[in-house]
């Protein structure tokens, strides 16, 4: 799995004209997900996540966790995290995880993540989405799974 995240004050994603989520202080993340993913995958993210000190503290260290900040997730699947440029100048995807799987995995991971932070938002997978944010930073990580 890859993960992006993005610090942000706000964040919503749109479909077909409608606000179907929308955050407050906390992180933007962008899913991918591949055919050798599993739910071990998802665990290890949402772990990772749960524990990023990547928040501002009294003196303006990243010191500070979305945990501790209780902050907020917007997580839209984003298959194209998993597309290969190297040849040509159509990126392939033959590494993303079938639709099915992915779906599932992104599912999983929703509900991991709505055990363990204060608010989960979430885009529809597959669908046409427009994201709006204000990138707090900017900060931007990239997460792997091993």
């Amino acid at each position: 799995m890859k993960a992006v995240l993005q610090r942000v004050q706000r964040a919503d994603v749109t479909v077909e004209g409608a606000v179907i989520g929308a955050i407050d202080r906390g992180l933007l993340v962008f899913l991918g997900v591949c055919a050798l993913d599993d739910e071990a995958c998802a665990d290890y993210l949402v772990k990772k996540i749960r524990g990023l000190r990547i928040f501002p503290d009294e003196n303006g260290k990243s010191n500070l966790s979305i945990a501790d900040i209780g902050g907020e997730i917007l997580i839209i699947s984003q298959f194209t995290l998993y597309a290969d440029t190297k040849k040509g100048n159509r990126p392939s995807f033959i590494e993303a995880a079938p639709p099915e799987q992915a779906n599932s995995l992104y599912e999983y991971f929703i509900a991991q993540c709505r055990g363990e932070f204060s608010k989960v938002a979430c885009g529809a997978f597959g669908a046409s989405m427009k994201i709006s944010l204000i990138n707090d930073g900017p900060y931007t990580i990239i997460l792997e799974t091993p």
